[in-house]
């Protein structure tokens, strides 16, 4: 039986993933800071493994990669890096600490989850990274600087990573979703323009949908949703400054 372990499983996107995978047959582990979320969801799927966790935390993650793949033979199937924040707003009126602690949680702990899930891939046939990444990872986003640049980081992670590690047999790949109706989302007290021309129109249940695509057959980059598809289609043959063009009128107030 395939198993998947999910970062930032509590809510949103996460949470949605897992009780799909569960549904599926899958053996889930569910890791995220908020632990009374956690046990909450944990308990609804009938008592599956979790464990609260800082993604930051380097040792805490090796330690909770060791735990939950000992219980399954050493091995790990997927690992979907869901754990992430989101800040918007003009990028002076943010804090430095609130920017250094969003790249923490969206790069920083990226990278600890796949450090210490590789030794558990490598061994593992159909091994599998799947990578929350976003449609801000194409062009950056005003009133989201810092998290479009996690984005882009996830972004060249998971193209340096699908390289280097299909020689291990392990599948590397991301989603790519415009903005999702999660309680991430709905908490931005000032939602930047682009949200408003583009709207919320994606649920979670649509990118634990595509997460479940990208487990059967995986692709580098997974644009989510029509309108995302289109407009990343478009700019991998439109010269760069129309896709400057194109966010600077989606950015107007």
């Amino acid at each position: 039986m395939d198993n998947i372990l999910i970062s930032g499983a509590a809510s949103g996107i996460g949470a949605a993933t897992a009780r799909l995978f569960h549904a599926r047959g899958w053996r889930v582990g569910l890791l995220d800071i908020d632990a009374s979320a956690l046990r909450a969801l944990a308990d609804e799927l009938g008592g599956v493994w979790h464990a609260r966790l800082d993604v930051t935390d380097a040792q805490a993650v090796q330690a909770a990669l060791a735990e939950f793949c000992g219980l399954h033979d050493g091995q790990l199937r997927l690992l979907f890096n869901g754990a992430g924040i989101l800040r918007t707003g003009d990028f002076e009126s943010i804090e430095l600490e609130q920017h250094a602690r969003l790249v923490q949680i969206n790069v920083l702990g990226v990278l600890n989850l796949c450090h210490a899930a590789f030794p558990y891939l490598r061994v593992t046939a159909g091994a599998q990274v799947i990578n929350m990444g976003s449609a801000s990872a194409v062009y950056g986003v005003p009133q989201l600087a810092s998290y479009s640049a996690s984005k882009f980081a996830v972004r060249g992670l998971t193209e340096a990573l699908e390289l280097e590690w299909r020689r291990q047999g392990i599948r590397v790949g991301d989603l790519m979703p415009p903005f999702v109706n999660t309680p991430m989302v709905a908490s931005q007290a000032e939602p930047p323009p682009v949200m408003r021309r583009l709207g919320v129109h994606l649920q979670a249940e649509q990118i634990a949908a595509a997460a479940w695509q990208q487990a059967q057959g995986a692709a580098l980059h997974r644009p989510v949703g029509l309108q995302f598809g289109l407009l990343y289609a478009l700019g991998q043959v439109t010269p760069g400054w129309i896709n400057r063009l194109l966010m600077n009128w989606l950015s107007r107030p």
